[in-house]
C-alpha cells in the first residue's frame, strides 16, 4: 500500500561512489515494499542511484538498481589489477572515438550482454573490456584538468527525457565554480549535461562547462544537500537518509597506492556527511516556531557489515559491490519492518 498523500516522504541520496550499491540495495527493498517518495534529493554518486530509480532507460526501477553491481570488475582481474577501468576512462577526443567504435562492435556487445550468465562469462567480458581500455588512446597530460573522461555510460542506463514527468520532486546539486555558489536543479532542468556537471569530482574529472559556467560535484562541497532541500520544502514529515559508513571503518593502512588514493577521497567525504547530518539534527531541524522540520529516519548499514571486511569495503570488485547491494537490501527490508507508518506502509 502506498503511503498517504496527506503526509510527505523525502529521500536523501548522498555521495560516495563505492557505496552506491548499498543505496541501490536499500532502495530496491523499498520498491518491493511499495514505498513511494514525494521528494528525492541527490548529490554525487547518489544521483546515479536516484536516476536509476526514477527514470531507468530499460526495465523498471528494481531491474535497473539490481544491475548496478555490474560496474564492478570480475574478481580474478581486480585481484591482479585493482582499478575500475569500467568507470574511470581515459580522456580525450580520440578516447571518445575509440569507445564509440566499441559500442558498435557486435562481438564486444555480445560479450557484455552475456556477462550476467555466470562467472566465466563475466570474466571474459571484463577481460575484453580491460584489453580495450588498455589499447585506448589518451590525451592526458600535465595541462589536463582531470584524470578521466566524464562518466560515458549514463545515457545507456537513464532516460533523461522521462525525468520531468515523474511523480516525485527530484533535485540534483552541483557547485558552480565560476560563481562560487551551490546550484540545485529540479527534474524539469536536469539533462545528461547536468548529470556530468554534478559528478565532476575534482582531480578525477575535469570541471564541466554548462551554460557558460564551470561546475564540480556538489557532494564535494555539500554531501547531503539539506540546506536547499528545506529551503524548497520547509516541512517534510519524514526524511529518509541512506547513512554513510564512518571514516573509522574506512581508514586503514593502505594495501597499495590506489587504495591510499581512494581513502584520501572517500574517508573525508563520509565524515563530512556524518557531521552535516549531526549538525542538521542538532541545530537546523527547527523552523521559525521551534518545531521540527522533519523526522529523520537513518538507515544504518553497519550492523550488517563484518569487521573483517573493513579493508575491502571500498573495492570495485564485482563480489564486493554485490555484497554491499545485499547488505543494503537487508537494511532496507529491516527499515520497512521497523518503520511501516513513517514509510507509508
Amino acid at each position: 500500500m502506498a503511503h498517504s498523500r496527506q503526509t510527505s516522504l523525502a529521500l536523501v541520496l548522498g555521495g560516495g561512489a563505492p557505496n552506491a550499491t548499498l543505496m541501490a540495495g536499500a532502495l530496491t527493498a523499498f520498491c518491493e515494499a511499495g514505498v513511494q517518495f514525494d521528494i528525492i534529493s541527490t548529490s554525487g554518486a547518489g544521483a546515479i542511484v536516484g536516476l536509476l530509480y526514477a527514470a531507468p532507460r530499460q526495465g523498471d526501477a528494481i531491474q535497473a538498481l539490481s544491475r548496478l553491481a555490474d560496474m564492478g570488475v570480475a574478481d580474478p582481474i581486480y585481484d591482479l589489477f585493482p582499478v575500475n577501468y569500467k568507470v574511470f576512462n581515459k580522456p580525450g577526443k580520440l578516447a571518445d572515438a575509440w569507445r564509440a567504435l566499441q559500442m558498435r562492435n557486435p562481438l564486444l556487445q555480445a560479450l557484455q550482454q552475456q556477462a550476467d550468465q555466470g562467472p566465466a562469462q563475466r570474466l571474459l567480458a571484463d577481460w575484453s573490456a580491460l584489453l580495450m581500455a588498455t589499447l585506448c588512446p589518451s590525451e592526458l597530460n600535465a595541462n589536463s584538468q582531470g584524470l578521466c573522461a566524464h562518466v560515458p555510460f549514463i545515457e545507456e542506463l537513464v532516460d533523461f527525457s522521462r525525468l520531468k514527468d515523474i511523480q516525485p520532486q527530484f533535485y540534483l546539486n552541483a557547485y558552480n565554480v565560476s560563481r562560487h555558489e551551490m546550484a540545485c536543479w529540479d527534474k524539469r532542468e536536469i539533462s545528461h549535461e547536468h548529470f556530468l556537471a554534478a559528478l565532476s569530482f575534482p582531480l578525477i574529472y575535469p570541471p564541466c562547462l554548462l551554460d557558460g559556467d564551470y561546475y564540480i560535484e556538489g557532494a564535494a562541497i555539500d554531501t547531503l544537500n539539506f540546506k536547499r532541500l528545506f529551503q524548497n520544502h520547509p516541512h517534510i514529515d519524514t526524511t529518509v537518509v541512506f547513512d554513510v559508513m564512518g571514516s573509522q571503518r574506512l581508514i586503514h593502512p593502505p594495501r597499495d597506492l590506489y587504495d591510499a588514493w581512494v581513502q584520501s577521497i572517500i574517508a573525508p567525504l563520509t565524515e563530512i556527511a556524518r557531521d552535516d547530518l549531526k549538525l542538521f539534527e542538532a541545530l537546523h531541524n527547527r523552523d521559525e516556531q521551534g518545531l521540527p522540520r522533519t523526522r529523520v529516519l537513518r538507515l544504518n548499514y553497519e550492523k550488517h557489515l563484518e569487521s573483517q571486511d573493513d579493508l575491502r569495503e571500498m573495492d570495485w570488485s564485482y563480489s564486493n559491490l554485490s555484497k554491499l547491494y545485499r547488505i543494503g537490501y537487508l537494511t532496507g527490508q529491516e527499515a520497512c519492518r521497523q518503520h511501516p507508518q513513517a514509510l507509508g506502509l
